[in-house]
């Protein structure tokens, strides 16, 4: 009796093996969507896959659509399948020039050896622990468990890393995926609307001998609520620096809000922390504050935020200030400033990270100044303290 035909993707989930080796070919710059993912599925399902040859044929036909792609595609094949035998085909043995793609030279295949998956991300069995792959450029942070995160949310900003501190932010950032909103002046055609819309009524009943047989109602535009933050990045707040940059991009990049740092002197952040990576947002906002971990002038920055052509974005606006309190300016000027602000903004919320101490009470001349014209005050020590403020910011 003749020996069975092996099988080369014996044990392993052809599907994810498909979507896999798409995302493969993607990342080295050939275009696989998801139409060659489709047809790659359907090729490994209908092909009979008992050669090295044949593997490859299935493959190049399902995703390859365009000459250039083709030494894509075999340097993506080349890498994937190491652990089986090489394929004697005239690829890279011929210059460019003088190839041939439908020639091929048939070989032996071990036979004796059948792939099991080896590890490999398609397996259908993978291995339980395996080591986190990441960018080039630095170090991986793996992935926690939710437990673990919340873990990590209670400990206080100085007993955590750079890289703790990234993921916790990124956890933040979640917070925001639904913040309110707010009616503004203008309108919008809508049928569920109560407003009646006269200018598109009439408009319409010029077809109608001027009779409304169609009535257009409208109603009132809603964007989301302006925010404005003010993060304190003196001495004082050294330890809590990085962890409230993380708080300011999660603002800036979800609800679109106006960041600015405060020291001595006021820098705009907004720009640096739009940046589409996290890590280069928070380097170049650190590079743009020269004045952090040095003095601090509350009341003299919000004076100059106040009468600067971006005090403008402070109307009707929730203003979030995360800072100690302390000041090297007269609390009465703060008491002064902090009235205009009141005028102008929709809310204000006070970040500090000492309020979650028990028995805290602004005893700060400063802090005690600006407490009356402030719509609250929370702790914000840690990262559960942030993930509490936001959540009671989207009420």
């Amino acid at each position: 009796m003749d020996n069975p035909v092996p099988v080369i993707f014996r044990g392993v989930d052809r599907a994810a093996f498909a979507v896999s080796f798409a995302g493969k070919l993607r990342n080295a710059g050939l275009a696989a969507g998801l139409t060659e993912t489709g047809d790659l599925v359907g090729a490994l399902e209908v092909c009979t896959l008992d050669s090295p040859e044949a593997v490859y044929w299935a493959l190049r036909v399902a995703t390859v659509r365009r000459q250039p792609d083709l030494a894509v595609f075999d340097r993506v094949f080349a890498a994937v399948f190491t652990d089986v035998p090489q394929l004697a085909l005239n690829r890279g043995t011929e210059p460019p020039g003088n190839r041939r793609d439908d020639v091929h030279v048939p070989v032996k295949a071990d036979t004796e050896r059948a792939a099991d998956g080896g590890g490999l991300p398609w397996a259908t069995l993978p291995t339980p622990v395996a080591a986190a792959v990441g960018p080039a450029e630095g170090p991986s942070v793996p992935l926690l468990r939710p437990s673990a995160l919340a873990a990590l949310a209670e400990r206080p900003f100085e007993d955590l890393d750079a890289a703790q501190i990234e993921q916790l932010g990124a956890a933040l950032r979640d917070e925001l995926t639904r913040w309110p909103t707010r009616r503004t002046r203008r309108h919008e055609t809508n049928s569920a609307g109560r407003r009646l819309a006269l200018r598109a009524t009439v408009a319409l009943s010029r077809r109608t001998a001027w009779e409304p047989v169609e009535i257009v109602r409208q109603r009132p535009i809603r964007r989301p609520r302006r925010v404005v933050l003010l993060c304190d990045v003196s001495a004082s707040m050294q330890a809590q620096a990085a962890a409230y940059l993380h708080l300011m991009r999660a603002f800036t990049t979800v609800a679109d809000a106006e960041a600015f740092a405060f020291a001595t002197g006021l820098t705009r952040l907004t720009p640096a922390l739009r940046q589409t990576s996290p890590r280069q947002a928070i380097t170049q906002a650190t590079a743009a504050v020269t004045d952090r971990f040095g003095g601090t002038r509350i009341a003299a920055n919000l004076s100059t935020l106040l009468d600067s052509h971006h005090g403008n974005t402070l109307r009707g606006a929730l203003v979030i200030v995360a800072s100690d309190g302390w000041d090297t300016d007269p609390p009465e000027r703060l008491a002064a400033t902090m009235a205009r602000l009141r005028r102008r903004a929709y809310r204000i919320l006070w970040l500090n990270p000492r309020a979650g101490a028990p028995g805290f009470t602004p005893r700060v001349a400063a802090m005690a100044a600006a407490l009356p014209f402030c719509d609250a005050m929370l702790p914000a020590a840690t990262f559960a303290d942030l993930a509490a403020a936001v959540r009671h910011l989207r009420k």
